[in-house]
Parts: C-alpha cells; structure tokens; sequence
C-alpha cells in the first residue's frame, strides 16, 4: 500500500446502509470512498471503472447477489479486495463468496472502528475471517462443497509434505503461533511455509488456502 488513501465502494441495495457507511468512512482520513452501488452488476461496473482497492460487498441484492458479483470481479483479474457484508454470521452464502475469492466477512453491525479496521487489513492483502470461525461455516456447510474426490487439486502436489501439513493445520484454524508449537519450528518458519503453498497454489490469502483445503479433501469437514 502506498500512503494514499484506501479508495472504497459500497454496494448495498439498501440506500439508508450505504448512507451509514459512508458516513463512518467519512471520519477517517486515510479512507475515500469512491462509489456506491444498489446492486451486484453496478458493483461490478463500479469496480472496473473506478477500480477501488476495497468492495463492501453485501451478500443479497437484486440483479445479481453478491456471491456473482464476487465471481465477476475476481475473474476480471481486477486489483480489487471484496470485503463481505452480512447479516448473519453463519450464512450458506458466505461460503460462497470466500469460495470466489472474496478476502472476509463482517456483520453489518459490526462495530465502526472494527469496519474500519478490516478495510484497512483487506487493502493490505490479508484476510479477514478467523480460520476457527470459517472452519465452522466451512462444517456447517460441508454438503454445500464440491466432492473432493471429484475435483481433486492437482496444485496440492506441488507442496512439499511439511508445507502439506502446515497446511493442514492452517485449515484447522491454527494461528501460525499455534502451528509453530505443533511442529516444533519457529513462527518465521511457519510463516515462511505458509508464503510457499499460497504462492504454488496461486492464492491470495489464509482464507482461500482454508476453503481449498476442505474442497481437495486434504481437511474433512468435522474432523
């Protein structure tokens, strides 16, 4: 990130919502929002014509739902970051999202220094979602994912075995702290590995490396 400002668009189908938001945003000099859109497609629009580091990004909207409208911007190759709006923390449709790149979720009533807080992490490339809280989604929802010996992750044999169980452990929402007790390595090494598999599977972030883990079977769900 360079010192400009995190430029932001909202998309949300409820005016009142945006308005709210944009006034949290107002109050922090290191933010901008940039848009605001009704719906999915003028989200998407938005985000190739204005191209905003971050995409508050609700999940139900009318013309196309925010899980489509996270597909659209993310196979755009756009250098955008959707950050996930929703109502209940638990949602079927969240997994979705993060299943289409995006990079976290907050509830809508999060608390305003907690927003800010998470579009500043999304802007600077890392996720926002605890690994225990999307492991449980990811449990919740497991009948949702595809089958793994259907769609077998041919990327996963280019990780080395440790960088395979660090992994593992990852998705069991370890913290890299945790990892590091585990396997009796040090926190810059766990660290180091983690930076590895992201890089030769080609994704983003935890988040990602998460929702792979449980589609390639590498992670059961429950287990």
């Amino acid at each position: 990130m360079t010192d400009r400002p995190v430029r932001v668009l909202l998309a949300d189908d409820q005016p009142l919502l945006r308005k709210g938001f944009r006034m949290v945003l107002a109050d922090e000099p290191d933010v901008d929002v940039v848009g605001d859109a009704g719906d999915g497609a003028e989200a998407v629009d938005l985000a190739r014509r204005l191209l905003p580091d971050v995409v508050l990004m609700d999940i139900r909207m009318p013309r196309m739902d925010g899980v489509a409208a996270t597909k659209a911007i993310i196979a755009a190759r756009l250098p955008v970051r959707v950050l996930i709006l929703t109502t209940f923390d638990l949602d079927e449709y969240v997994v979705g999202a993060l299943r289409a790149g995006a990079s976290g979720f907050l509830a809508k009533d999060v608390p305003a220094e907690d927003l800010v807080q998470a579009i500043r992490t999304v802007a600077a490339g890392e996720a926002v979602v605890a690994p225990r809280i999307l492991r449980r989604l990811l449990d919740r929802f497991a009948d949702r994912l595809p089958d793994p010996e259907a769609t077998k992750a041919p990327a996963l044999d280019a990780l080395t075995e440790r960088e395979r169980e660090v992994l593992g452990l990852v998705a069991k929402g370890m913290s890299n702290a945790e990892i590091a007790s585990a396997l009796s390595v040090s926190e810059t090494t766990v660290k180091t590995h983690v930076g590895h598999l992201l890089t030769k599977l080609g994704l983003r972030d935890r988040v990602q490396a998460v929702v792979l883990a449980y589609e390639s079977g590498l992670v059961r769900p429950g287990g």
